[in-house]
């Protein structure tokens, strides 16, 4: 079998772990203990992990977040979601092959008591807004549980290697996600009233105002005074010929596998989705030591932060913009993509598909709140909240002030004591939620002196890490309103630049290079950029290959200097020998050569029609669609009648897909009856 495992990472540490081993199909294979099956099998090269029942057709991975069931597999007799269970000594695992079998041994007869549990107040999911939340109740000394389904606490948190956006002050902007999320669990850890349960699964509210959930495979009963739901979001999906196959998956799926079990997952990968999560799964890829093959984004231009995307095409990714996906192609597995130019229609135009050589295909198209907890709270009247993406979908640093407010609403409403939430929580919320804004040309100053900061930062964002470590106060961004763009203002205040290089190493967008004239030669001046990837790929003497914000190569440069510190945190500074008329413009080092991103010769028609809604019940949307063109507008009937929603999975997948459809035929979804949720 391949070894997929990751073996260097320039951010993520790469420590000695406990072997074990386990068989699959009979074959002897190793594990890391502690990891889940799913990440196992990828690290032995294993994408198949069963087949459909309906039809035969291969199953891999697709949420890698417990909210499908696409990758269930056969442990020790019982079918189980591989993403969710862990690898044991000895464990004896197979692929599904159609609908499982019930284990032959007799149950236990009767039911043992169900224990209950009260509390204060029940957090589902120990992510930044519910961890944000516990932090201010356990302040307050009320009597709190977080439960999450993970085996570690932090959310997506965990996933990300990168710094993040937002206020130095109020939600960590410039410290990297990964060690946001431990901040945030051991603050959490510091209060004797806030219990925390990991591997516990929140499976339903009742309308005896208790939750049910499942901690470490026993059920037990929880009674809370108030509930908070801050389980964040799953993934939304498209539908396109191909779909289902093995290699296409969500960017959650991505991450988890890359960035928590350190397991390479592809060779050649491409992405649907111009959006944040799409353009920073391109970067984590990257690290990796992944072939990114390209980007494409149906809208005219990426939704994202304009310095993720800038990040991406200066480093050799080709975005594809007004594009869409026609098409994965392969028999097994994914074996290239189709795109095709979008019309004003949202439709592809004939003639102008291109195909790439990939063997995974990356959606990454928006995220749909998981609020089923919320509605059925309010439903029975159970006090509830939500905070973070479980109330509106936003950057994880508008989640933990979505939790610290969430946190003291909930005090406030338990009567525990007189607080006041701060009336500058709400503003800061509200900026940390907003959207990319204006985009403005970037300009440097005149007489800037012999050494000054280019800041390639053109679009308003809430970020304002660079202002807080300029110990010259040189990099002004509104106080009032962090979104934005940075100016420097040195020679407004009668300062120069000390070149500490803080302002570079901060920036989450790696948008800041520096520009230092002293000691030119030659016509050449000094250019220091911020790099993130392996350390011991890139030399002093080495000649590289520089771009601008657009990706447009702007020539090979010898580097003068590479500097590795405690105080760069894991970010390595590159100084390089730059002619003078192009160092304004030096953005980055290109680490992916073009041809990567070539389109094959011929593009790819998939002929086969499978272009699937449901995925448990493997249900096409043209199914779905001539139910519609009937006159069902229930969404309970087309359940019914197709099998669409009926899954393991209890239509979470398909739901927003099966509502597009209705839009895209012309249906009000006033007239759509919804599926009934249960329970």
């Amino acid at each position: 079998m391949e070894n997929w495992r990751i073996s260097k990472h320039p951010i993520l540490p790469i420590e000695e772990r406990e072997t074990i081993e386990f068989t699959w199909q009979g074959k002897t294979l190793q594990a890391y203990a502690g990891e889940t099956i799913a990440a196992a099998l990828f690290a032995n090269g294993i994408r198949i992990f069963g087949y459909h029942p309906k039809d035969g057709s291969p199953q891999g991975i697709f949420c890698a977040n417990g909210q499908c069931a696409q990758c269930t597999v056969i442990a020790d007799g019982l079918p189980v979601k591989s993403c969710m269970t862990l690898v044991h000594p000895g464990l004896t695992a197979g692929p599904l092959r159609g609908l499982p079998v019930l284990p032959e041994e007799k149950p236990d007869s009767g039911f043992a008591p169900v224990q209950t549990i009260q509390t204060e107040c029940l957090i589902i999911g120990g992510g930044p807004a519910g961890l944000s939340a516990a932090i201010e109740l356990g302040q307050r000394g009320i009597r709190t549980l977080v439960i999450d389904d993970k085996h570690r606490l932090g959310g997506k948190l965990v996933l990300q290697t990168h710094r993040f956006f937002g206020s130095i002050n109020a939600c960590y902007a410039g410290t990297r996600g990964i060690d946001i999320a431990t901040r945030l669990a051991d603050d959490a850890a510091r209060y004797e009233q806030v219990q925390t349960w990991v591997n516990t699964t929140a499976v339903a509210v009742f309308s005896d105002k208790k939750v049910g959930v499942i901690k470490d495979g026993e059920y037990i009963l929880i009674e809370p005074d108030v509930l908070l739901v801050a389980a964040g979001a799953r993934e939304k999906n498209l539908t396109f010929k191909g779909n289902t196959l093995p290699g296409v998956y969500g960017a959650g799926a991505f991450q988890t596998l890359v960035n928590r079990d350190l397991v390479k997952p592809s060779e050649r990968l491409f992405i649907v989705g111009g959006g944040n999560v799409g353009l920073i799964a391109g970067y984590h890829a990257l690290q990796a030591g992944i072939e990114v093959v390209g980007l494409v984004e149906a809208l005219p231009e990426c939704g994202g932060y304009k310095v993720h995307k800038d990040k991406l095409v200066r480093m050799g990714v080709p975005i594809y913009t007004s594009h869409t996906v026609v098409s994965a192609n392969g028999i097994d597995s994914v074996e290239s993509v189709t795109i095709a130019r979008v019309d004003d229609k949202w439709q592809p135009i004939p003639g102008t598909e291109k195909s790439f050589d990939c063997d995974t295909l990356l959606i990454a198209v928006g995220l749909d709140s998981i609020d089923e907890f919320t509605k059925k709270a309010k439903e029975f009247n159970l006090p509830v909240f939500a905070a973070g993406d479980s109330d509106e979908v936003a950057e994880a640093s508008a989640a933990i002030f979505s939790g610290k407010i969430r946190g003291l609403e909930i005090v406030q409403y338990l009567g525990k004591g007189k607080v006041e939430i701060p009336p500058d929580w709400f503003r800061t919320s509200a900026i940390l939620k907003s959207k990319p804004g204006q985009m403005t040309d970037e300009t440097v100053p005149e007489d800037s002196g012999d050494v000054f900061p280019v800041l390639h930062c053109s679009q308003e964002i809430p970020c304002n890490p660079c202002t807080s470590v300029c110990s010259q106060g040189a990099i002004y961004i509104d106080p009032e309103d962090i979104r934005k763009v940075p100016d420097y203002i040195a020679q407004q205040l009668g300062k120069e630049c000390i070149a500490c290089e803080k302002c570079i190493n901060v920036c989450p967008g790696l948008a800041i290079t520096l520009v230092d004239m002293r000691g030119a030669v030659n016509g050449s001046v000094f250019v220091t950029i911020a790099y993130e990837f392996d350390r011991g790929s890139i030399q002093k003497g080495d000649v590289v290959t520089v771009t601008d914000t657009t990706g447009t190569v702007l020539g090979n440069v010898e580097v003068a200097r590479v500097r590795l510190g405690k105080a760069t945190d894991r970010t390595v500074l590159v100084r390089l020998i730059v002619p003078r008329e192009i160092a304004m413009c030096v953005a980055g080092i290109q680490v992916q050569p073009k041809e990567v991103g070539e389109p094959m010769e011929q593009w790819v028609e998939r002929l086969e029609d499978d272009t699937i809604v449901c995925r448990c019940e493997r249900v096409t949307i043209e199914e779905i669609k001539e139910v519609i063109r009937s006159g069902v507008h229930d969404m309970n009937a087309i359940k019914a009648i197709t099998r669409a929603g009926m899954g393991s999975c209890g239509g979470k997948t398909c739901s927003s897909l099966i509502k597009r459809a209705f839009r895209e035929l012309g249906v009000p979804m006033s007239e759509v009856t919804e599926n009934t949720q249960r329970p």
